[in-house]
């Protein structure tokens, strides 16, 4: 099963996911969309996986510092036009296993989805 992480290297949420996955044994992909960008096509994904209200990190600087007019009046359309102009307001990290979108990093529902992943693997 191949897994895709995608975020920013540099965020400390996804420092914490990169670890656990490492721990857990579980091998997978990073995209950073910071340097890469991110398809419309997968953030739409994403967005009817999750919700977009899920996958719009409301509470991060890049969206608290849009203007007022941006902010009001949300819909997905909206929301998937603010994240692909700026994919540092996409929550992270978002992690595709084929099967499923996570968005956010808790290890308890990491442990719970992934575990099938990891089982027959050697872990370390």
């Amino acid at each position: 099963m191949a897994i895709t992480i995608y975020g920013i290297k540099n965020c400390d949420t996804m420092k914490k996911a990169f670890v656990w996955l490492d721990k857990a044994g579980i091998a997978y992909d990073f995209h950073d969309y910071k340097k890469a960008g991110v398809a419309k096509g997968d953030l739409e994904k994403w967005c009817k996986a999750a919700g977009w209200e899920t996958v719009l990190n409301r509470a991060g600087t890049t969206f608290k510092k849009l203007p007022e007019a941006d902010k009001e009046g949300l819909t997905e359309r909206k929301a998937i036009t603010l994240m692909l102009a700026q994919p540092s307001m996409i929550k992270r990290p978002v992690l595709d296993n084929g099967k499923k979108i996570l968005v956010g990093f808790k290890p308890e529902i990491y442990a719970a989805e992934l575990a099938k992943a990891a089982s027959g693997k050697a872990k370390g």
